[in-house]
C-alpha cells in the first residue's frame, strides 16, 4: 500500500462496508450494494480486484470463496482524503474552508458551537 492510496467513490462504498464488518465475501458485498447501486456481481469483483491491487484490502481463501478485509485503515484514508480536499480547493488551509461554508450559510448553530469548542481545545 502506498502512502496515499487513491480510492474512487465506488471503491469507497466497498471499503465502508468492510470497515463496518469484515471479512465479507464478494456475494455478501453484492447483497449489500448491487441493487442500491445497480451493479452486477462482476462490477463488485472488478472493484475488489482494484482494491486488492492498490493494497487497500486483502483476500483470504476460505474453501471455495475469498473473504475480503480492509488493510487500509479508515482513519488513514479520511486523513488522506481530507488533506487532499484542502490542498486542491483551499491551498491546504482550513480557515478558507470554514469561511466558504459560513458565507454559504451552511453552518448551523450547532456547527458554530462545535467549531468554537474545537478552537478552545486547540488553544489549551
Amino acid at each position: 500500500m502506498t502512502d496515499h492510496t487513491s480510492i474512487s467513490e465506488a471503491e469507497a462504498l466497498i471499503m465502508q462496508l468492510l470497515w463496518e464488518s469484515h471479512p465479507r465475501s464478494a456475494e455478501e458485498i453484492c447483497q449489500a450494494l448491487c441493487e442500491q447501486q445497480q451493479w452486477q456481481v462482476s462490477t463488485v469483483k472488478t472493484l475488489l480486484n482494484r482494491l486488492l491491487n492498490k493494497g487497500a484490502i486483502r483476500a483470504d481463501k476460505q474453501s471455495r470463496y475469498f473473504l475480503y478485509s480492509p488493510v487500509l485503515q479508515k482513519e488513514v484514508w479520511l486523513q488522506q482524503e481530507s488533506q487532499g480536499f484542502l490542498n486542491r480547493l483551499f491551498q491546504g488551509r482550513l480557515a478558507p474552508l470554514v469561511a466558504h461554508f459560513s458565507q454559504q450559510q451552511n453552518l448551523s448553530a450547532q456547527d458554530i458551537a462545535d467549531i468554537k469548542k474545537i478552537i478552545q481545545e486547540l488553544e489549551k
